[in-house]
C-alpha cells in the first residue's frame, strides 16, 4: 500500500504540473460535506492508504502531509509507515493549520487546487482571507482523481425507502411547511438543502448510500409551492415516487443540480455555508443567501415519539449485548480462539435478531489489549488477534433500528486485572459518572460541562484528547451536530430532548485502551428561583464491568450512582432474557459495596 500510495501521489504531481497547480487539498467528505462517505468519495483514502473518517492530505511539488487529530495520530502513523507521507498531529505543539502551512511554504502567485464541491463555503472563503495577502490562488476546478483512479466506484445506487411517521414522530408535510415559513421569513424565494442527513430527516426518507449511515445521495431545492429532489431516478421505487408525489416533489438526475441551479427562476435561494459546497453557492453567485439551516437544530431536538422509540431501541440492544458478550466471555474461558473480527460479528449476529434492526451505526471498534489504544482502530485480517484474559478488551459498537440509533463502548477483562488497569478504569469511569451525574442551568453549552469528565483524570496527571460526547441522530448519522461535549468552544446550548455521548477514556499507546460510554437525554431537572436547570438520562441499558471498578477510588455518590445504574439495567432488561442470562445479568449488576 505504501508504494503505491507513492506511486499515485507522483501521478498527481503530474498532473498538478500540468495544471500549473503548487498544491493540491484533498479533504475526507463529500459535496454535502459529509463525515462518513459512499466509496466514490474515498479520494482521500484512495491516494494515501489512510482508513481513517477524518484527515486531510496536503500535496505540494515536494511534499505529502496528512493533518488527523488526536483519534488518529497512531492509525495514521501505522498505516502511511514506509512512504513519503509525513504525519501532522492537530492540535499538538507547533503543528501549523493547513493554512498556515500553505502560506509559509508557498510563493506570491501559487495556486492552490482543490474540487470546489468538497470545500463549504465557509472554508473556501477563511481560505481566501488567509491566502490573499501572501499572493496565493485559489482554483477551485481541480479533481485530484481526474484521470487518475481509473476504478473509481460509481455513485451509490441504493433504493429509497420511506421512514414512517410513526417512528419519525413528524410528517414530512409538517416539515416541509415548517421549512417553507422560515424561507419566507428570511426574504428568499427557495432553500437548498445539501447536507444528507437534514434531506432525509426532512422528507422522512432514509437509504443505504453510505456504509452504516442511512441516508440517500441528494439534493432538495424547496421553493414556495414547488420542490424537487435531485438524486439517482434508479434510486425511486414506485412506492416512493408515489410519497414524492404526494409531497410535490419533481424528480430530477443528481448530476443536473447545477444547470437547474444556473438556469432557475428563483431570485433568491437561501443556503447553509457550512454545509453548501462553495461551487454550487459560485453557480448562484448573488442569488444566494446565506443562512443557518433550521434543520440543524431541529432534528437535533427529539420529539416525544422519536424519544420513546430510542429508550424502546436501547432495551432491544441490550439484550443483544448481553447475549453478545455472553457468548465472547464464555468462548474466551473455552479456550476457543475468538479474535477482534469475531468480536464485531458476535455483536452484529445478536443485534440483527432484534425487531427493527436496519444495519450497524457504524464499524464495531473492538480493540484488544495495545489495539485498544487506538481511538478509531478497525481490525483487518492483517491485524486481527486473538481475545485473551491478560489484557482488556475496549468495544465500541452500534446499531441503527427503525426507531433509534444506539452507540455504546465497554472495556471489559476476562481474566484478572491488574492494579493499574483497575486504576485507569476507575478515573475514566469517574469522569462518565461525574458528566451524567452533573445539573446544569439554561443555555449551558457542552464545552462548559467537558471539564467534568476529564477532571479525575487530569489529576491524576493523565488525559484524553478527542471530545467527550458527540450527538446522536435518530435513525440517522451516528455523529450529529449542533451540539457536542468536547474542550473546544462550542455554541450550541444543550436543550430537553438532545441526544449525546459520554465517552471519555485513556489511551496508553502499546498497552491498552479504554473507554466508558453511554448515551444521553437532556431532560429538565428542576425550576427554581434561579431559573430552569437541566440534567441527562442515561438511555444506554448495559452494565459496566465490576471487576474493574476500584472502590476506593469512587466517592459515596459515585459508587450510589452505579449501583442505581445497574439495578435500572438489570430491572428493564431482566424480562426480556431466559433464566441463564438473568443469571449472568444479575451477577454483573450486583450491587458494590
Amino acid at each position: 500500500m505504501n508504494t503505491i500510495a507513492n506511486q499515485r501521489i507522483s501521478a498527481l504531481r503530474e498532473l498538478m504540473a500540468s495544471r500549473n497547480i503548487n498544491a493540491t487539498i484533498i479533504p475526507q467528505t463529500d459535496p454535502h460535506q459529509s463525515e462518513y462517505l459512499g466509496a466514490h468519495w474515498q479520494v482521500r483514502r484512495w491516494f494515501s492508504g489512510f482508513t481513517g473518517s477524518a484527515g486531510t492530505l496536503v500535496v505540494t511539488r515536494d511534499k505529502a502531509l496528512l493533518w488527523v487529530d488526536s483519534r488518529y495520530f497512531i492509525q495514521a502513523t501505522a498505516q502511511v509507515d514506509g512512504s513519503e507521507i509525513g504525519i501532522m498531529k492537530i492540535a499538538m505543539p507547533g503543528t501549523p493549520t493547513i493554512n498556515e502551512y500553505l502560506t509559509t511554504n508557498l510563493r506570491g502567485g501559487d495556486t492552490v487546487g482543490l474540487d470546489g464541491m468538497l470545500f463549504s463555503s465557509s472554508e473556501i472563503d477563511k481560505m481566501k482571507r488567509e491566502f490573499k495577502p501572501h499572493g496565493i490562488k485559489i482554483a477551485t476546478d481541480f479533481d485530484p482523481a481526474d484521470g487518475l483512479w481509473n476504478d473509481r466506484p460509481a455513485l451509490p445506487d441504493a433504493p429509497v425507502i420511506i421512514h414512517d411517521t410513526k417512528y419519525a414522530g413528524e410528517s414530512a408535510e409538517s416539515k416541509l411547511v415548517s421549512l417553507r415559513k422560515f424561507i419566507a421569513d428570511n426574504k428568499a424565494d427557495a432553500m437548498l438543502i445539501s447536507a444528507l442527513d437534514e434531506l432525509a430527516w426532512a422528507l422522512n426518507i432514509r437509504s443505504r448510500d453510505v456504509r452504516c449511515n442511512p441516508v440517500a445521495t441528494a439534493y432538495l431545492l424547496v421553493g414556495s409551492n414547488d420542490a424537487t429532489l435531485f438524486i439517482n431516478p434508479d434510486k425511486i421505487t414506485d412506492e416512493v415516487a408515489t410519497y414524492l408525489s404526494s409531497l410535490g416533489i419533481a424528480i430530477a438526475p443528481y448530476d443536473s443540480l447545477s444547470t437547474s441551479l444556473a438556469k432557475s427562476a428563483y431570485p433568491v435561494v437561501a443556503i447553509d455555508p457550512a454545509t453548501t459546497s462553495a461551487r454550487v453557492i459560485e453557480i448562484l453567485n448573488e442569488r444566494a443567501k446565506q443562512v443557518t439551516s433550521p434543520i440543524t437544530l431541529n432534528k437535533a431536538v427529539k420529539n416525544e415519539i422519536q424519544i420513546q422509540g430510542i429508550r424502546q431501541a436501547m432495551v432491544r440492544d441490550g439484550v443483544a449485548l448481553v447475549k453478545g458478550f455472553m457468548e465472547i466471555e464464555r468462548r474466551v474461558k473455552a479456550g476457543e480462539r475468538i479474535t477482534e473480527i469475531t468480536v464485531s460479528e458476535i455483536l452484529k449476529h445478536h443485534r440483527s435478531e432484534r425487531d427493527l434492526f436496519f444495519d450497524e451505526s457504524f464499524d464495531t471498534i473492538a480493540g484488544y489489549g495495545s489495539h485498544g489504544a487506538i481511538v478509531h482502530y478497525s481490525a483487518t485480517p492483517e491485524t486481527d488477534v486473538p481475545v485473551g484474559t491478560s489484557s482488556l478488551l475496549l468495544v465500541d459498537s452500534g446499531a441503527q433500528y427503525l426507531d433509534g440509533t444506539t452507540d455504546i463502548t465497554r472495556t471489559i477483562i476476562i481474566g484478572e486485572p491488574s492494579e493499574a488497569q483497575r486504576r485507569h478504569f476507575t478515573l475514566v469511569l469517574k469522569g462518565n459518572i461525574d458528566l451524567v451525574s452533573a445539573i446544569f442551568p439554561q443555555g449551558t453549552r457542552g464545552t462548559q460541562l467537558d471539564a467534568l469528565a476529564h477532571l479525575p483524570l487530569w489529576k491524576a496527571g493523565l488525559n484524553y484528547m478527542h471530545g467527550t460526547g458527540h450527538g446522536v441522530g435518530h435513525f440517522l448519522n451516528v455523529h450529529e451536530g449542533p451540539h457536542s461535549i468536547r474542550t473546544n468552544e462550542m455554541p450550541t446550548p444543550l436543550e430537553p430532548g438532545m441526544i449525546v455521548t459520554d465517552e471519555p477514556g485513556l489511551y496508553l499507546e502499546g498497552e491498552y485502551g479504554i473507554r466508558c460510554e453511554n448515551t444521553l437525554l437532556v431532560v429538565p431537572a428542576m425550576h427554581t428561583d434561579m431559573g430552569q436547570f437541566y440534567g441527562f438520562e442515561s438511555l444506554t441499558l448495559f452494565p459496566f464491568d465490576r471487576k474493574l471498578v476500584d472502590t476506593a477510588i469512587l466517592d459515596y455518590n459515585e459508587l450510589n450512582w452505579l449501583n442505581n445504574y445497574h439495578h435500572r439495567v438489570y430491572t428493564i432488561l431482566a424480562p426480556h432474557l431466559d433464566e441463564t442470562e438473568r443469571e449472568w445479568l444479575r451477577q454483573q449488576t450486583a450491587p458494590i459495596n
